[in-house]
């Protein structure tokens, strides 16, 4: 529908009291295929040939370059805040010598005409050999001798900000190793639904917790001299409906306050920590009420009527939000196809186009006068010389990516590319294109120490755990996540499959295993050194009941193994589009455990799960003596459990996720169907809980879950005592005119970031065995602040020698005691009595102090 501008305010002020304002305001509406990513060609092992289109020519494209007469303000030009202006200096003198079609070279993708999932055009005269962008936040993805580190979540699991950062530095060195320019991790989209295919990339449920995670993952990975990516922004937490396939992506619809406290949260302190581009997503944001939506009545009225755009068109996210108020200096690259237009997402803050062509359809277009259509590409060329794009907007793009490159040091010594993401093969149409690089390292241990120190003890009923194996004389390890796929830890496309052991999830997040470790293999291998008078016996086969009876029944310890997958949409596995279809072991885990215990008086059970499980069924039975969550920890798996299994890792980790007694008992859900939706074409995900996700919503609505977040036992046993507190201000007031007055960095205002109090308290080891702890702060606010009860904001792990005590120290900032004034559009110390709780979890708070400003 077509409306003049000028009779618009007016329809809107009518139409206040409408629930949804169901009106397409967009320039025009791209109908998109699959937006996810492809399956690459490495994945079958016959890559297609490369095709290499100019995308400064005249090629056919899709989006018309005819002159634009809107009124698209351009996107705020980078300023060299923080200490990015010797990049940003350097950049533009780099800029300053290139033409039009070398601009464009930069900003879009070139498809397959490179040896990396990502790549943008070179510039020849001046030696530059482009940029190579590549999965995965799990390691170096499509390549031979790379390693497959723990999943994001796992590393959550650990709670300890130290190890995230060495996992950061070990995965940016082999980035670097392997000569990729950007890393397209971490990921920092929060656990939403427990159902979500990828939350096991991410870090939980809770944004400080993911922001610890994002900015110390950045932090290792750039000292390496790679560009980080945060993805997905925004608001991108479930695959289906993620992007079209039958409807158009879905709209994430959030109010203002949330996503400030929430979803952003981690972006932001991917910022601050000096992150070098962002990923924009492939859902649309906040179709909600005209009268609600902030961004449709201030800049949609009065700027640009982009109303139901895509993330990577979205102006108030990518520049209001991203380059204005957090002060990002880097690049904003879209996801694989995100972009359906030219104007609105370059206009609106897109910087570089990737891959570059229009949809996968077009990718796979044997037909080189169609194939790599591209929005951006010759019709941004051709934009820029009409003028219905200023060049100075168009610059601004090329120096956002040029800065990232001489922030990070790229023109120094950056080896080159020397793998090819089509092929591990030496050669590829008679050209040498992987060179077999060997980029490992020593990161095993790194990789089994992670492993080890994210296996989360559940339960652990008459101290089971340990076990010593000296005093075990027959040991049933049972189901066939113990045991290895039969086919080859690779042998499914993106680990698409649940073969054998589950040690990472499906998708593009996803990488190459160099070798696995199953349990059972490093279980016989160490029982047969250390005890080998102990008879091991194995069923793999999770229906086998008649075997495994008799197995467990010979037994005296038992240790059973379950999993629960899943991944990216555009893979599906055993009926499972990305996300899970329920909250339930696979392959019959629960009937597996609950046969098992019913013949064997000790049955261990392990875990390898992608999020929350339901553990109802069997949790309590009196035969299930110990629990353990592993996660999904990589390439060391068997080597990981076996050293908790042993006690030569005294479990120390964390939930970082609420494990519920319901699947109901959760905020949200999964939209897995629009036939209800209100609208069918877009469908609508509203993010009703506001605040109160996870384990806020349990204290906020009083519901018991089963294992609460933060939690985990250990073989070993702590005391707290002797909480106090040091406040670095006494009015609220005064610290929020000061904040006003700071200037903007990275991040947002400096001043946010200054102490605003420091708890000091002491732990003791009053258990037997030395191990570590990890004391966790939450925050309780003022009543009139409309917060949920208690937010998490600080954590330290420490290690504490049995019979010894240590003294913790958390520092909370300005911002930690700060909420989200919609009205000031600042962030605001709120007035009033706080409360200070310090415990092993959400829930076990041992130790609490108020302070009042």
């Amino acid at each position: 529908m077509k409306l003049a501008l000028s009779l618009l305010p007016w329809l809107l002020l009518a139409t206040c009291t409408a629930a949804n304002l169901n009106l397409d305001f967009t320039h025009e509406v791209h109908k998109r295929h699959w937006g996810g990513r492809a399956v690459a060609a490495s994945d079958s092992k016959s890559a297609s040939a490369a095709r290499s289109v100019a995308v400064s020519s005249s090629a056919s494209g899709t989006a018309s370059a005819a002159a634009y007469t809107g009124t698209l303000t351009p996107s705020k030009p980078v300023n060299g805040d923080g200490d990015w202006s010797t990049a940003v200096s350097k950049a533009k003198a780099f800029v300053a010598q290139l033409t039009i079609s070398e601009k464009v070279n930069l900003t879009t993708g070139v498809d397959n005409d490179g040896r990396c999932v990502g790549n943008t055009g070179t510039i020849p005269r001046l030696g530059f050999a482009g940029f190579c962008l590549e999965d995965s936040p799990v390691g170096v993805r499509q390549t031979d001798f790379a390693s497959l580190f723990p999943s994001g979540m796992n590393i959550a699991m650990t709670w300890d900000a130290s190890l995230m950062l060495q996992r950061g530095q070990a995965m940016g060195a082999e980035f670097r190793g392997k000569g990729v320019n950007v890393a397209l991790g971490p990921m920092m989209n929060l656990a939403r639904n427990a159902a979500a295919g990828r939350n096991w990339e991410g870090a939980g449920a809770d944004p400080f917790l993911a922001g610890v995670h994002a900015a110390q993952n950045i932090i290792g990975i750039q000292s390496q001299g790679v560009i980080a990516c945060a993805k997905h922004f925004a608001l991108n937490e479930q695959e289906h409906y993620r992007g079209g396939g039958g409807a158009e992506a879905y709209s994430s619809n959030q109010d203002d306050r949330s996503f400030h406290e929430m979803q952003l949260w981690p972006f932001a302190e991917s910022v601050r920590a000096g992150v070098g581009s962002v990923m924009c997503a492939y859902n649309r944001v906040n179709q909600t009420s005209a009268c609600e939506n902030r961004h449709l009545l201030n800049t949609v009225l009065k700027e640009e009527l982009d109303f139901q755009t895509s993330a990577c068109e979205n102006r108030h996210l990518l520049n209001t939000v991203l380059k204005e108020e957090l002060d990002f200096q880097g690049f904003m690259l879209s996801d694989w196809a995100a972009v359906t237009s030219l104007y609105a997402s370059v206009m609106n803050g897109a910087d570089m186009n990737q891959p570059g062509f229009v949809s996968y359809s077009d990718s796979n277009d044997p037909d080189p006068a169609t194939a790599n259509n591209s929005y951006w590409g010759a019709q941004l060329g051709q934009a820029v010389k009409n003028g219905s794009i200023a060049e100075s907007r168009f610059d601004d793009m090329v120096v956002r990516i040029m800065s990232a490159y001489y922030q990070l040091g790229q023109d120094k010594n950056y080896p080159a590319v020397n793998f090819d993401h089509n092929t591990e093969n030496t050669t590829y149409q008679g050209a040498v294109v992987n060179e077999h690089v060997n980029v490992q390292g020593n990161h095993s241990m790194l990789i089994r120490e992670i492993g080890a120190a994210s296996t989360v003890l559940l339960k652990n009923r008459n101290s089971a755990l340990p076990l010593d194996f000296s005093k075990v004389k027959h040991l049933a390890i049972v189901g066939s996540d113990a045991g290895p796929n039969e086919d080859g830890p690779n042998s499914c496309a993106s680990r698409g499959c649940d073969q054998g052991t589950l040690a990472i999830g499906w998708g593009s997040g996803t990488a190459n295993f160099p070798y696995l470790i199953d349990p059972l293999a490093a279980i016989q291998t160490y029982v047969h050194d250390k005890n080998p008078e102990t008879i091991i016996k194995s069923v793999l086969a999770d229906f086998d009941y008649t075997t495994v009876n008799k197995t467990a029944s010979q037994a005296d310890t038992c240790i059973v193994f379950a999993n629960a997958d899943s991944g990216e949409g555009y893979i599906t596995v055993a009926g499972n589009a990305g996300d899970r279809n329920n909250l339930t072991l696979w392959h019959g885990g629960d009937e597996l455990i609950l046969t098992t215990a019913a013949h064997c008086a000790n049955t261990i059970v392990v875990l390898h799960i992608v999020g929350p499980v339901l553990v109802e069924a069997w949790y309590d039975h009196p035969n299930v003596t110990a629990i353990l969550n592993a996660g999904i920890p990589g390439q060391e798996t068997g080597n990981s459990i076996l050293d908790v299994l042993t006690g030569a890792v005294n479990p120390s980790a964390r939930l970082p996720f609420t494990m519920a007694k319901r699947r109901s008992d959760y905020a949200s859900d999964i939209l897995y169907s629009v036939a209800n939706n209100s609208n069918a074409y877009i469908p609508q995900i509203d993010y009703s809980e506001k605040l109160n996700l996870d384990y806020k919503w349990f204290d906020a609505k009083n519901i018991a879950p089963r294992y609460e977040f933060g939690y985990g036992l250990s073989y070993t046993t702590f005391t707290y005592s002797g909480l106090s507190l040091k406040v670095a201000i006494t009015s609220a007031a005064a610290v929020n005119a000061a904040k006003a007055s700071t200037s903007n960095q990275p991040g947002g205002k400096s001043g946010l970031y200054s102490n605003a109090l420091t708890a000091t308290f002491t732990v003791k080891n009053a258990g037997a065995v030395a191990g570590n702890e990890v004391a966790q702060l939450y925050l309780g606010f003022p009543a009139s602040a409309g917060e949920p009860p208690r937010v998490l904001r600080g954590f330290e792990r420490k290690y504490i020698e049995n019979g010894a005590s240590a003294s913790f120290s958390i520092g909370l900032r300005v911002k930690d005691i700060s909420i989200w004034d919609v009205v000031k559009q600042s962030w605001t110390v709120p007035i009033g009595e706080f409360t200070v709780y310090v415990g092993s979890s959400s829930r076990q708070l041992k130790l609490t102090k108020t302070f009042t400003l």
